[in-house]
């Protein structure tokens, strides 16, 4: 097996580029394999990037209707608050796992500490 070439970070030559940049580029890797990586010392550690051929990349590949159907219904399944089954108009935190009005309900019981006022007395 072979050994990558190492490039310092902003050093690398012409003709690589990182998954990010081929994507801003319309291209995608296509199958090829990792060409080289970059490679930037920190003190926490250091950061490596890989990097791609341009020669070898291939186009992205278009959205079909299909594909535009499946992810407006993966998107909206985001957004059902799966207690009460009401859309809430923006994706539900993975946190909570439901909406805030279902997390948090009116008739909490008393003491709580995220529905108790400042003023209350303990």
């Amino acid at each position: 097996m072979a050994t990558l070439p190492v490039y310092r970070w902003r050093l690398a030559p012409d003709g690589y580029a990182t998954y990010r940049q081929l994507r801003a580029r319309g291209l995608r890797p296509g199958g090829q394999g990792v060409a080289a990586q970059l490679e930037r010392r920190r003190r926490r550690g250091s950061l490596i990037a890989y990097l791609y051929r341009i020669d070898q990349a291939k186009p992205v590949r278009p959205m079909t209707p299909a594909r535009w159907a499946a992810l407006a219904k993966a998107n909206t399944a985001r957004r059902m608050c799966p207690e009460c089954r009401r859309e809430a108009g923006y994706v539900i935190p993975p946190s909570l796992s439901m909406c805030p009005a279902c997390a948090f309900p009116d008739n909490a019981p008393e003491g709580a500490s995220w529905n108790s006022s400042p003023t209350s007395v303990r």
